[in-house]
């Protein structure tokens, strides 16, 4: 096989004298540069902040520079579209990659193992693992896929885990296939070892491919890992890795939002005690009359749909992390339009370096559970419609398609991956 052609570059901005729109593109990725290089710093610190002065870590988005005209100048200031205001840390730098994203973006998907076992395995699209399938159908199915591994910005390692533990497979076990898989991936094709794996990645949802890999380190370390369960303990890398976001999906009832009106319950949880923060919610405030919180999920014979209608009559729904720290009750907060509040002391929240989280949820840290009623009853009327309003445009982003369309779950994902492979250094 021939040597592979190296990765294209983009050419860098010329230093000759530059046009206004030239000068504040060059303002603004300097001002992006200097975020991220602050967010860096201050993210190795565990904790996550109260909403209102928390400001998720932000990636380095370069300017797409064949993109440059079509900024938009108006008397020489650098006017910012109403789609994409609000929610996003840079909203234009967020709109113009999005279209180079699009018009560039190649990723090569590995052919190998037997697809009726382990690997490309057409997956379930519903539970748990639902993110995982629309990811796998959606590859496969999209422009971005490439027959051509010379052309390709990223490699995808199609690792299935799902079906190795419903067929009793130990996690053992598990992490010698995978093992075996990916060394042969190594042997046989040239692209791995030219940056060690840096611009490979694979995707999993929930704990067992997550528990399957890391035991690997070359997986772990070089290539990125898009996880629903993005936990320093399992070695998430945030520069390097992405917050896969778990959506349940088929959602049971449609999607809420412009409603403020009928939600006239404070807060909502229901769900198993299966974490400490969740045992101290349930103990703390089970018997409270303004906060409705279960200590236990509502039982089906209660009514049809009551858990998810309940979501529809909430200001804030209550999400603590369970057995790992991310919880689906985020998607689900976001689809019923109902304010999500992230009890966490550390969540590398999904596309956390495109959406400004602080604009469309509540971010706590654990020990603020004891405080937890007054901290809602302290927002005001206004600001929760703001916090509403908000909800509801970022509710596309977090909701899966087949086919996708542009914005959702899938675009976001490969957004994401976009910017590894634009700041990744061979």
């Amino acid at each position: 096989m021939s040597a592979a052609k190296p990765p294209p570059t983009q050419s860098p901005m010329p230093f000759t004298a530059i046009s206004t729109k030239q000068g504040l593109i060059l303002i603004l990725s300097t001002l992006t540069l200097l975020t991220f290089s602050y967010v860096s710093l201050s993210s190795l610190g565990s904790t996550l902040q109260y909403t209102y002065s928390y400001a998720p870590p932000t990636t380095t988005i370069p300017i797409a520079s064949s993109f440059k005209e079509d900024l938009d100048l108006e008397n020489g200031a650098y006017r910012k579209s109403d789609e994409f205001s609000d929610v996003y840390h840079t909203p234009d730098v967020f709109k113009l990659n999005y279209a180079e994203m699009e018009k560039r973006f190649k990723v090569y998907i590995y052919p190998d193992g037997d697809p009726k076992t382990f690997y490309q395995t057409p997956r379930k699209l519903t539970g748990k693992y639902a993110s995982e399938g629309y990811f796998f159908q959606n590859i496969r199915e999209s422009r971005f896929r490439t027959e051509d591994p010379d052309e390709a910005h990223l490699f995808f390692i199609p690792i299935s885990c799902h079906k190795m533990r419903g067929k009793g497979t130990s996690y053992e076990n598990m992490t010698i296939i995978v093992q075996n898989y990916v060394d042969g991936l190594i042997s046989k094709y040239p692209y791995w070892n030219r940056t060690l794996g840096a611009d490979h990645f694979f995707v999993t949802c929930h704990d067992v491919g997550v528990r399957a890999t890391e035991g690997l380190p070359l997986l772990v370390k070089n290539s990125i890992r898009a996880v629903c369960s993005p936990s320093y303990d399992v070695g998430f890398i945030p520069h390097k890795d992405i917050a896969l976001p778990q959506i349940l999906q088929p959602f049971a009832l449609p999607r809420g939002g412009n409603d403020v009106e009928n939600r006239t319950t404070l807060g909502f949880w229901a769900g198993h005690r299966n974490s400490k923060i969740r045992v101290i919610l349930a103990r703390t405030w089970e018997n409270d009359t303004e906060l409705d919180i279960s200590n236990n999920r509502i039982n089906r014979a209660t009514g049809h749909l009551v858990y998810q209608k309940r979501f529809y009559r909430t200001k804030f729904c209550i999400c603590p992390g369970g057995s790992q720290v991310n919880s689906a009750r985020i998607a689900d907060s976001i689809h019923y339009g109902c304010i999500p509040v992230i009890l966490s002391n550390y969540y590398d929240l999904p596309f956390n370096d495109i959406l400004d989280w602080s604009k469309f949820s509540v971010i706590l840290k654990e020990k603020d559970v004891y405080d937890l009623k007054q901290i809602l009853k302290d927002i005001s009327n206004e600001q929760f419609v703001t916090l509403h309003n908000n909800l509801v445009k970022v509710q596309k982003h977090f909701q899966w398609n087949t086919p996708p369309i542009p914005y959702d779950a899938f675009h976001m994902v490969m957004y994401d991956l976009w910017l590894r492979h634009s700041v990744i250094k061979y």
